[in-house]
């Protein structure tokens, strides 16, 4: 019989966020990926949304306007606005969401310029990977 040592390493990211009119937070995760890449702020991706278009990107905000739906395949889906104090962009995804209104939350995913919805066009809009909420953090993390 073999015996088999298993080491899991743990990498914690800390990090600082500084959300205008929100103020200071800490965040660490632990090795779990929550996102890839740096925050964009949503009056960026407003503004030059060709730069972004079919990217993944990474915002923060206040959740508002929170609809739950089912799609025609029969998921679970949602949508609701990510609102920051520069402007509100329209994220969607597919499953039960975790967060609730007011929640300020990370939102990672896909940015599109422009989605065809049948004779309707959606602009600016993020559908998500992932959206974690900041506020249910462990609160020694947060300052």
């Amino acid at each position: 019989m073999k015996i088999r040592h298993y080491v899991r390493a743990c990498l914690v990211l800390t990090m600082v966020l500084d959300l205008p009119g929100m103020g200071n937070f800490v965040l660490s995760f632990d090795s779990r990926p929550v996102w890839a890449g740096t925050l964009i702020e949503i009056a960026e991706l407003l503004a030059h949304p060709e730069l972004y278009d079919r990217q993944e990107v990474t915002v923060t905000g206040k959740v508002t306007n929170v609809q739950i739906a089912t799609n025609r395949q029969g998921q679970l889906a949602y949508g609701f606005l990510l609102q920051d104090p520069a402007g509100t962009i329209k994220v969607i995804s597919l499953g039960k969401l975790e967060v609730r209104e007011g929640d300020l939350v990370i939102v990672h995913g896909t940015f599109n310029r422009l989605r065809q919805v049948g004779r309707a066009i959606v602009y600016n809009e993020i559908k998500a990977l992932s959206v974690q909420p900041l506020n249910r953090f462990d609160p020694d993390l947060v300052g």
